[in-house]
């Protein structure tokens, strides 16, 4: 059975191939592909955060990170950007978003420079933490 945290990492590594595929659509000029997958990427990532708190809200349990020596750096380094990017990009998907569907293309091209990467960044570690937390080095 799927446990919760695997569904979110899913949710992530989706939204991460969505958002990967939408580049790939407006580089080829794609511009119709492209908004197919940057919705998508927008409401998978949505549906991630819904579960995200619907776990964290039912699961009164903190799973702490188990691995020990110089992973510990690497993760909590890896975790803290995670987090902290992961409450910035929300205002920022919302303005690129918002610009698009003003079709204020100037606008958005200029901010989606920093919210492609950045939405990315986030989608990726969050997968990242989930492997280091619940399979690599799960607690025994």
């Amino acid at each position: 059975m799927l446990s919760h945290p695997a569904l979110n990492a899913i949710l992530n590594g989706a939204s991460a191939i969505l958002l990967a595929a939408g580049y790939i659509a407006i580089r080829s000029g794609k511009r119709e592909l492209h908004k197919k997958f940057m919705v998508s990427a927008f409401f998978v990532s949505c549906t991630f955060l819904v579960s995200y708190l619907i776990y964290h809200i039912r699961e009164h349990k903190l799973v702490l990170f188990a691995g020990q020596g110089w992973i510990r750096p690497v993760y909590f380094t890896l975790l803290i950007s995670h987090s902290i990017l992961a409450a910035v990009i929300v205002p920022l998907i919302l303005i690129t978003l918002r610009r698009a569907w003003a079709e204020r293309f100037d606008k958005h091209r200029a901010i989606a420079k920093w919210t492609f990467p950045l939405w990315l960044y986030v989608s990726v570690t969050g997968v990242i933490v989930y492997f280091m937390v619940y399979q690599w080095y799960a607690p025994a």
